[in-house]
């Protein structure tokens, strides 16, 4: 289990490129591509403390289709940041894990936190 503070001032692109890695369990010396076993839970805390550089926070877009026609949706990062803290770092970690049937299991081991406190104090971090 891995410990991340999202309130050290670090943008979200490179706190996500840290995050990646070890959610695949590259950072082991048994890593294997294709296996699922290797990789360790991230706890990521203060969630709502994330940080863009430049504009993006009302530039950057974040779009889904309804299935409907004329459904394309958009939402700003700032708009996706206060309806739900964390998701925009969701979103760019998993962009950065495998586009495979592992990519869900890996997503699985992220545990995204608005505030400081979180439920998995009884575990390493």
């Amino acid at each position: 289990w891995h410990l991340v503070d999202a309130a050290q001032g670090v943008s979200v692109g490179r706190l996500a490129a840290a995050i990646a890695p070890v959610l695949r369990g590259k950072h082991k010396p048994g890593f294997e591509p294709h296996r699922h076993e290797h990789g360790d839970n991230v706890v990521v805390v203060n969630a709502d403390r994330l940080v863009f550089t430049g504009r993006k926070w009302k530039q950057k877009l974040y779009r889904h289709h309804t299935g409907f026609m004329g459904g394309l949706k958009e939402r700003t990062a700032a708009d996706l940041q206060r309806r739900k803290p964390g998701e925009v770092l969701r979103r760019a970690v998993l962009g950065m894990l495998p586009k495979n049937k592992l990519r869900t299991i890996f997503i699985r081991r992220l545990w995204i936190y608005p505030g400081p406190e979180h439920p998995h104090t009884n575990v390493a971090p």
